[in-house]
């Protein structure tokens, strides 16, 4: 005989519902904050960390309200799918914070706080670890330059950028390149030169580029 699949009221009660959202607000700030203190100095991506605040609260009482059911889980790809993210991730670690928060406000709508609690200590130890190796054996950082333009306007001026940019920089090297509505987004990472000039570097770049728009973040700085 098929078993049949019954669904479970969610949890009413106030108290029970307060204390794994309100513990679930707490652990999207401390998302918050580790991103901000590992990779706040250096952050180019494209700004998700602006909702982890609300996301993770949110994404606990997603499963608070489902609860048990099947039918509603799978419904809940349904609910999400109106999600979209339609500038690219620039900086893959913010996929990992954001499994990170997932992860975190699941464990507290199931209720497996020491889970949530593990994954934290494993996430700052490796931050930790990371940030410190980073800091000794990096004797001059790298710089983070971003360049976004038409996908018809990077054909015809990319060996000339490529030249510009072994010619300009040390080191240089493309970490990724993504295209997204007609553009072209790339993402170089260099060591400044000495005598680097970062007027004269963004001027330059413009007069490649000619008669296109070009969307320039250099190191902190966004031009065009």
């Amino acid at each position: 005989m098929p078993t049949q699949l019954n669904f479970q009221p969610p949890d009413t009660d106030l108290l029970g519902l307060c204390i794994p959202i309100g513990i679930s607000l707490a652990a999207s700030v401390v998302v918050y904050l580790m991103y901000h203190l590992f990779y706040g100095s250096r952050n180019i991506g494209a700004g998700v960390d602006r909702c982890f605040i609300l996301g993770g609260p949110a994404i606990t009482a997603l499963f608070l309200g489902i609860q048990s059911s099947i039918p509603l889980s799978l419904g809940l790809l349904g609910a999400l799918s109106f999600v979209r993210f339609r500038t690219p991730v620039k900086d893959s670690a913010e996929i990992g914070f954001l499994l990170l928060l997932i992860a975190s406000s699941i464990g507290i709508a199931t209720r497996t706080y020491a889970i949530v609690i593990v994954l934290f200590a494993a996430a700052l130890l490796a931050l930790t670890v990371q940030y410190l190796v980073r800091t000794r054996f990096s004797l001059r950082r790298f710089t983070n330059l971003i360049l976004s333009l038409e996908s018809d306007a990077y054909s015809r001026i990319e060996d000339s950028l490529n030249r510009f940019m072994n010619q300009q920089l040390d080191n240089v090297s493309v970490k990724t390149v993504s295209v997204m509505d007609g553009r072209v987004s790339l993402h170089y990472q260099f060591r400044k030169k000495a005598d680097f000039n970062r007027t004269e570097f963004v001027k330059n770049l413009n007069a490649i580029a000619g008669s296109d728009r070009v969307e320039i973040f250099l190191g902190g700085a966004l031009s065009a």
